[in-house]
């Protein structure tokens, strides 16, 4: 019952942003509001528990990839910049502005697991400069830049929806757009 509370949770999250009420919970699953306290003590815990979710599986994704010998620099350079934990709808502009307003404690908790990820990302790409995997040249401090502002124009879930692209094929072009261009090989 608890993970489903909590996936009828991020359901209303999608719909209502972080304004949504235990009510609307109930009425989603059809159960008391009983049943939902007697697994969550507020809704502050459950918003809780869903961030903690994400940033946990988003750091065990992100350290499987980096430790894994066998992934070459692009492979890891694209799995790690395609990481979706399950709940990633909480990944919506909007809702991480209300977040950010209503629930400070955990906007703090995503901000410095995105602060991590993208250290990580900025130490890959610093080894592959070393290793020639990446070319030399540019600032790093642009390329992250680039990088980041490229990767937050999926938070604005609402115009790939509109157009019919799911968050992960978003992700996933991104990423192929940034990584090889848009310009083909043979014209270069």
């Amino acid at each position: 019952m608890k993970e489903r509370i909590l996936k009828a949770v991020v359901e209303e999250i999608q719909e209502k942003g972080m304004r949504f009420t235990i009510d609307d919970v109930t009425h989603r699953l059809g159960i008391s509001k009983k049943t939902v306290y007697e697994h969550f003590d507020s809704k502050e815990q459950i918003i809780k528990t869903i961030v903690e979710q994400i940033l946990d599986e988003a750091d065990q994704k992100t350290n499987d990839i980096i430790a894994d010998d066998e992934l070459s620099f692009i492979v890891k350079m694209k799995e790690l910049m395609q990481v979706l934990p399950e709940y990633y709808q909480i990944y919506n502009r909007p809702v991480l502005d209300e977040m950010k307003r209503y629930y400070p404690d955990q906007w703090v908790q995503i901000e410095t697991s995105l602060e991590e990820d993208w250290a990580d990302i900025r130490l890959l790409i610093e080894e592959g400069i070393k290793t020639g995997e990446v070319v030399t040249g540019y600032s790093i401090t642009v390329i992250m830049k680039v990088l980041i502002e490229a990767i937050n124009t999926t938070l604005d879930q609402t115009f790939f929806y509109k157009n019919n692209i799911t968050v992960r094929e978003a992700l996933s072009q991104t990423v192929d757009i940034l990584l090889y261009g848009i310009i083909p090989d043979d014209k270069r």
